[in-house]
Parts: structure tokens; C-alpha cells; sequence
């Protein structure tokens, strides 16, 4: 078949153009191999555990997509950078910056004390009373105020008892009798003298004198203080009336006010020292002997009594003492900084400072505290080291995983201002709403702030926006950080003079 020159040329053209829409087919397709090929490869390496946005970390997306909080594309988490043990590696300059201390966790001889104060009280152990079996009268006092220091055998009383008088009579008639029978009189009548009460000083006497006393002196059956004196010269008195109340004071008591937290450091028999502003520099040992039976509700405390040596006197009822006591449960221990703990309420948790630079939480169970430091009970090892400065922001970070890329990324310029410094961001956008309280722009990314191109509310000042700006202008503006939210400080026309949002 023959063809003229014309039709040729367009053969030939139209072979050209079909090789050519070919050869486009087939980069298109190896391309789109290579792309799916890559994203496969890609998503073999890195797995996608979800989307969040990085404003609301704690909103959580299973698909790729925009923020429906700031109209912000979603940022995927990978399971690399989750980490199934919560670990947080923050930059050594931010970690200066926070004020990160480290501590260890240190094996100690563990001994539980604690201090309380408390008033001396008299030691109720050695209260004598002497009291009056029968009637009679009071002839003269030998003392004559409550609180008066006695000895042992002082005369407190000479008194008259006719009960005594006839008793002794009786005595002093079977005293030189020999029978048999007698003699189990006398004895009898020895003993119903000693039943009603006349003093034995008393006795001997009338067996040693062979003649009765119309009158008895009654003397202090031990020393002390008078603590109280019921009776007065010239009255008479019945019997089972009390007469002298005399406190020893070879030892007294405390009352000591013990925190309920604390009551398992305290065991009946623990050792105290106590100390008195009025005799410096002197210890008075002692130990506890009871733990009433009784919590105060306002307080939570329940009281310690404790008895201490008093042989020389010196501690008097109603001053105030100072106690260390020695608490139960001595023995090897792990203990951390105070600070190290940090209490939510729900769990008890340390931060760890790893080898590698990052930091990790630990759930412990924590025993006593005293001089600065808690026992570990369960949740550390010795030699770890522990953060007790900063952690309550490296926890935060923990539980917020997506502030961690600008930890790390931060630079240190940034880092190098002070903590107090405010920091003015600069962004421009236009105003998709306003209202008398804020404002809200689609802006730009903030390359301060490491935000990117987003919608965002912004508070305004009390004095609010310029005149003359409106809905769907185009602006130029700054904005602080103002706790959790972020308020504009000016504001101007893209093109125009700034305007002080603040004048």
C-alpha cells in the first residue's frame, strides 16, 4: 500500500506520541511501586501506635487526620518512641535548666526515733495516802501548806483518838501475863491496835514504855511533797477521812502526745531522754511504760506516759520537757531523700535517673521518715540513683509523651534564659472570629513555639482589640503564655504600624 509523504508524517507523529504516553505510564507505575514500596518499608520500621494532637496529648486518634481541637494535622506515636517503661530522655541543657538534683538510694542501720514534748506530772506509783480508821480530833499540825516537801518519819500530826487510848489500855494489862492464854490475848490485842491504824512507832513505844500516850503523833510514811492536806488544827475527823496526801518524787511522769501515723515506732519499754530548758545540758533517762488506750479526735494524737528519774529532785510537776524516744523496728534499711518521694495520693512513685541519660518512674511502698530521709520498702535497689529536684516535672513528661521532642530538641539558647523571663511569640494570620474576650486566628506556623499552622483561640486583654479590626482581616500579632492559656499582647494590620493590644 502506497501513502503520500502527508499521511506518513502523521504516522509517524502519532507513533511518537503513543510511545511517549506509554513510556509516562510506566514511570507512573514504577513510581507508585517505589512509593508503596517505601511506605511499606517505612511502616515495617516504625509502627503507629495512634495519632493525638500534641495540644491535647490526651486525646487519642486510631486514624491520621485533623485536630479537631486546634484544626491542626495529627502526629503520629510510634511504638519506639512510646517505650513500654514510660523512660522520658530529656536534654542535658533542659535538664540544668529544670533544676534536675540526683540522689541514691543507700543502705543505712535503720534505727526509728522520733521527738515530743510533754509537762512533768507526779508519779501517781508513788502517791501515799494516810487516812483515819477511826474518829478523833486533830491537836496541833506540824505542817502547814499543800505542796510542802516532807521526809520520811517528819511529824505531820499530833492527834487524839479515844479508840486508840482504850485499845492500849487493854494491850498494857496482857503485856506481863505468862499463860498460855494470855499470851494469845496479847496478841490479839497487838493486832487490834495495828487494825485500827495507830502508827507502829506508836506501838513500840507503849511495849518499850509499859504506859499508854493520850496523844499520837502521825509522821510521813515516806519523802515527797504534801500534795494535799485536808485536815486543820483543832477539827476532828471521821474515820475513812483522809488526812495527808504525800507524792513521791523519786521519778515522775510525762504525758507525752504521740501522732497516730507514729504509733508503730513506739512500744511500751522503749528507751527516752528527755531534756529541760530549766537545767541545760542535763539528760534525764526514763522509758515509756503505757500507751493510753485513747486517741484525741481533734489531733490524732494518743498520749505516751513516760517515767523518768527524778532522784535528785529536779524535775518539779508542770514544767515542760523535750523527749527523744527510741522507736521499735532497728535493723538494715533502703532509704532516699525526702524529696524524693513524691506522694499523688492514688500511688507513691520515685523518679530514676538511668545510666543512659533517661529518667523512669518507679511505684514504691515507703515505711517511716525521720532526719530527711524514707525507708523503701518495696520498689528500689541500692545504688540507683533518684531525682529529688525537677521530678515533679520529669513525672509530668512521663505521662505526657509528646512534649518530649521539644524537650529534646530545645535549644540551648532558649534553655539559657531565665525561668521568670516572658517570652513574646510573633505569628500572623486572619481572624476568623471576635469577640469581646478573644480572638480567633488562622495563623502561620510559630517557629518559637514549635507550633504548626494551625486555628487557635488566643484572650485578649481587658481593653480588648484596636478599633477597626474585623472578621477575615489579615494580622500581624504577638502573644505570651499565660498559664494553660495564651493571650495577645499586640496586634496590628498585616502591612500597618503595631498596635499595643495592652493601650
Amino acid at each position: 500500500m502506497k501513502h503520500s509523504r502527508r499521511e506518513l508524517r502523521f504516522l509517524l507523529i502519532g507513533g511518537a506520541l503513543l510511545l511517549s504516553v506509554g513510556a509516562a505510564l510506566v514511570l507512573l507505575h514504577g513510581h507508585r511501586q517505589s512509593s508503596v514500596a517505601v511506605a511499606s518499608g517505612a511502616s515495617s520500621e516504625r509502627k503507629v501506635l495512634y495519632w493525638h494532637d500534641p495540644m491535647v496529648p490526651n486525646a487519642r486518634f486510631d486514624k491520621p487526620g485533623k485536630s479537631p481541637f486546634m484544626n491542626m494535622p495529627l502526629v503520629p506515636v510510634y511504638a519506639d518512641e512510646a517505650g513500654a517503661d514510660s523512660n522520658v530522655r530529656i536534654a542535658s541543657n533542659v535538664s540544668q535548666s529544670l533544676g534536675v538534683r540526683l540522689g541514691k538510694v543507700e543502705r543505712i542501720r535503720w534505727q526509728p526515733h522520733l521527738t515530743a514534748v510533754g509537762s512533768v506530772a507526779f508519779d501517781d506509783r508513788l502517791l501515799k495516802v494516810v487516812s483515819a480508821r477511826v474518829e478523833g480530833i486533830v491537836l496541833q499540825l506540824h505542817v502547814r501548806a499543800p505542796l510542802e516537801a516532807v521526809r520520811r518519819g517528819q511529824a505531820l500530826a499530833t492527834v487524839q483518838v479515844p479508840a486508840w487510848i482504850e485499845a492500849q489500855q487493854e494491850y498494857l494489862a496482857l503485856l506481863d501475863a505468862g499463860s498460855q492464854a494470855a499470851l494469845g490475848l496479847r496478841a490479839a490485842a497487838r493486832e487490834r491496835l495495828r487494825v485500827l491504824g495507830m502508827p507502829d512507832a506508836a506501838v513500840e513505844r507503849l511495849e518499850s514504855r509499859r504506859e499508854f500516850e493520850a496523844t499520837t503523833v502521825i509522821t510521813a510514811p515516806i519523802d515527797g511533797v504534801l500534795s494535799e492536806l485536808d485536815v486543820r488544827e483543832g477539827t476532828t475527823f471521821m474515820a475513812g477521812t483522809p488526812l495527808f496526801r504525800i507524792s513521791g518524787l523519786g521519778s515522775v511522769w510525762v504525758n507525752a502526745r504521740i501522732p497516730e501515723a507514729q504509733l508503730s515506732s513506739v512500744q511500751v519499754g522503749a528507751q527516752v531522754n528527755a531534756s529541760a530548758s530549766a537545767w541545760p545540758g542535763e539528760v534525764f533517762p526514763g522509758k515509756v511504760i503505757a500507751l493510753l488506750p485513747e486517741v484525741e479526735a481533734a489531733t490524732r494524737t494518743l498520749t505516751a506516759r513516760v517515767a523518768l528519774d527524778n532522784r535528785g529532785g529536779k524535775l518539779m510537776p508542770g514544767m515542760f520537757v523535750s523527749l527523744a524516744l527510741t522507736g521499735a523496728g532497728a535493723g538494715d534499711s533502703l532509704v532516699v531523700p525526702d524529696e524524693a518521694v513524691i506522694a499523688t495520693g492514688t500511688r507513691t512513685v520515685v523518679v530514676i535517673a538511668n545510666a543512659d541519660g533517661s529518667f523512669g518512674v518507679a511505684n514504691v511502698r515507703v515505711g517511716g521518715q525521720q532526719d530527711g530521709q524514707t525507708v523503701i520498702l518495696e520498689g528500689l535497689k541500692e545504688g540507683q540513683s533518684v531525682v529529688v529536684s525537677g521530678q515533679f516535672l520529669i513525672d509530668s513528661e512521663a505521662s505526657l509523651k509528646s512534649s518530649l521532642s521539644r524537650l529534646e530538641s530545645m535549644p540551648a539558647s532558649a534553655m539559657e534564659q531565665s525561668p521568670s523571663a516572658i517570652v513574646h511569640h510573633q505569628a500572623e494570620g486572619a481572624i476568623t472570629a471576635l469577640d469581646g474576650q478573644s480572638v480567633t486566628v488562622d495563623h502561620g506556623p510559630v517557629p518559637t513555639m514549635q507550633w504548626p499552622a494551625m486555628t487557635m483561640r488566643f484572650q485578649l486583654p481587658p481593653q480588648g482589640v484596636p478599633s477597626g479590626l474585623r472578621v477575615g482581616d489579615r494580622v500581624k500579632f504577638s502573644f505570651v503564655a499565660d498559664g494553660t492559656a495564651y493571650r495577645i499582647e499586640t496586634i496590628e494590620r498585616a502591612g500597618n504600624p503595631p498596635k499595643d493590644a495592652r493601650q
